[in-house]
């Protein structure tokens, strides 16, 4: 039987769609497999990883929970705990010990090693791990302060404002910790949850400025609680103080920038001579250690002394220098 063209188009037709359908429904199944199998093989992996993580965090926290016991108990763990909190850093007393203690044996071995296994350099190295943590936390405090300080004029406008269109002060309060960018807004959002809490508001503002030693600070919380006490415009006194702050935030700024330099070089200085001290023992150990030498008696002793006293002498001159109350 002889087959019209068209009837040979459409059944050829047929058969490439057949064939199109069949080769896209293999190739789905096969790459559904190859993703899965992909998938299992990662979801494995990530089970097996969060199986160890799990396991050394835990070997951790056996360590620090220890720690924690034993440093909160004592009253260094108070106020450590405060230090931290004032740092906005999250560790616990226990932690932060730990943390030190590994400083100390990290400085140290890199002293051990750097001064060709010498202990003298060894425990030169531990003393200087033992005072990083703390001058990085301290730091942390006063760039934070600082900041928290910058923001708190146009804390005090916000809740002028909204004092002024009808808010409560904790309403006022609120809309601080949504506004404003951290670290106040974190500050009294913390306020705020813990008047939520039934915490009094007096106790909550306290707790505030004891994470936030600031005088201007306090002086903010003062008028708040004296005004809750004996009445008045709070709107008028929170204007007239942010004010007065402003000015002093400016002014501090222009005696920032012109005692950085002072306070910058009496660093510097005071480092330079240990920094010159380490290079010379590391290079020539015969030479710095004719001041230990039994010849050189109490005078290498008394000179090292004086020197040390000096140095530290210098820097806190330079410091006060630098250092002008508003």
């Amino acid at each position: 039987m002889d087959l019209s063209p068209a009837i040979i188009l459409i059944l050829g037709g047929g058969i490439a769609l057949v064939l199109l359908i069949v080769g896209i429904a293999v190739s789905l199944t096969t790459e559904k497999s190859m993703v899965e199998e992909r998938l299992g093989k990662y979801v494995e992996e990530q089970r097996e990883e969060s199986a160890r993580e799990a396991k050394r965090v835990g070997m951790q926290n056996i360590v620090t929970d220890w720690m924690n016991k034993r440093v909160e108990r004592s009253s260094y763990g108070d106020k450590l705990s405060k230090s931290l909190a004032r740092a906005d850093l999250k560790l616990k007393s226990g932690e932060y010990v730990f943390i030190v203690i590994g400083m100390i044996l990290l400085v140290a071995l890199i002293g051990y090693v750097i001064g060709q296994q010498s202990i003298l350099l060894a425990l030169v190295g531990g003393v200087a791990g033992a005072f990083l943590p703390g001058m990085y936390v301290k730091n942390q405090q006063d760039r934070r302060l600082r900041k928290f300080a910058d923001q708190l004029a146009d804390m005090l406008n916000l809740m002028v404002n909204g004092l002024r269109a009808g808010y409560s002060t904790m309403q006022a309060m609120e809309a601080v910790s949504k506004e404003l960018p951290s670290p106040i807004n974190e500050e009294f959002r913390r306020v705020v949850q813990e008047m939520q809490l039934g915490v009094t508001m007096e106790k909550a503002l306290a707790n505030l400025l004891v994470r936030v030693p600031s005088e201007d600070l306090d002086l903010v919380i003062t008028a708040i609680n004296v005004q809750r006490e004996v009445g008045g415009n709070l709107a008028e006194i929170l204007d007239t103080i942010s004010f007065t702050i402003r000015e002093r935030v400016r002014i501090k700024g222009e005696i920032r920038v012109l005692t950085t330099q002072v306070m910058y070089s009496g660093r510097f200085l005071s480092i330079l001579p240990i920094i010159v001290i380490l290079i010379l023992y590391v290079l020539n150990k015969e030479y710095m250690m004719t001041y230990t030498k039994p010849e050189s008696g109490i005078c290498g002793y008394i000179a090292l002394g004086v020197a040390a006293i000096l140095i530290v002498a210098g820097y806190f001159s330079m410091k006060k220098l630098g250092d002008i109350e508003i």
